[in-house]
């Protein structure tokens, strides 16, 4: 594979609100990668890239919709956007999905089913690719599988997504979307039982023991899926990861 460069009631609310920040802020510590070779090698390696790039040509023509956290927003994807265009896609393919993150996850999926359709009548695509984080993992699951949305997606890269639950939501269960995203609710046994990837779809996850949020770190894999154990990365680290969005962006372009 290539590499590019690249948020209880009353007495308790205080402590859930800083809880919910840590499913959605930002910080600005990201990894990177360095890469010395000399002339000649430069020269081979950028002879192989555009080889490949010309073998496939459409490759990143595929438009690509972000879904955010628990208490995300589009503002969330910025550091991904700009990994994605540097990597060859048009900003003008690149989508972010917002939903409501104290409302209903059923009721997210459905919007979500709703902007697809959109992006696709918008650029003339007949499928999108989908990478989500955290919350958005169940939104996206929800979508492809109960609301058959995998017929209209290529590729969906979950990072750190919450598909089997996180024990964390417990910090916030007076919203419905905290409910649905507890291990063992209706709602995971729903989009966990049988085919966890449903249809053509390529299904890609990353997950790292780092994570912090999603416990246990390994609700992010999916069966049926490449599962990416990353060393070591938090929960909210992968947003500003210029690597692992490099690699995501390999992969929706493979």
């Amino acid at each position: 594979m290539r590499r590019h460069a690249p948020r209880r009631l009353l007495g308790v609310l205080a402590t859930a609100t800083l809880a919910f920040t840590l499913f959605s802020a930002a910080p600005t510590a990201g990894a990177t990668t360095t890469a010395t070779t000399s002339t000649t090698a430069a020269s081979v390696d950028s002879a192989a890239r555009s080889a490949d790039a010309a073998a496939q040509p459409l490759s990143t023509s595929t438009p690509v919709v972000f879904v955010h956290g628990y208490t995300g927003s589009a503002s969330n994807w910025t550091t991904a956007m700009s990994v994605f265009r540097l990597n060859g896609w048009a900003g003008s393919n690149l989508f972010a999905y917002e939903y409501n993150s104290y409302g209903n996850s059923i009721t997210n999926a459905q919007g979500l089913a709703t902007f697809v359709n959109n992006v696709k009548a918008r650029t003339g695509a007949s499928k999108v690719a989908i990478v989500n984080h955290s919350m958005g993992g169940l939104v996206s699951q929800y979508y492809l599988k109960v609301l058959g949305g995998n017929t209209s997606v290529s590729h969906l890269a979950s990072i750190a997504g919450a598909n089997h639950g996180t024990t964390y939501a417990g910090a916030c269960l007076v919203y419905t979307t905290c409910q649905q995203m507890y291990p063992g609710s209706s709602f995971i046994a729903q989009i966990t039982a049988g085919d966890e990837t449903p249809g053509t779809t390529a299904y890609a996850t990353w997950y790292s023991a780092c994570d912090g949020v999603i416990i246990p770190y390994t609700s992010t894999r999916l069966d049926g899926a490449t599962n990416n154990n990353v060393l070591c990365q938090t929960h909210i680290g992968y947003l500003t990861d210029t690597v692992a969005l490099g690699q995501i962006a390999d992969f929706i372009a493979s």
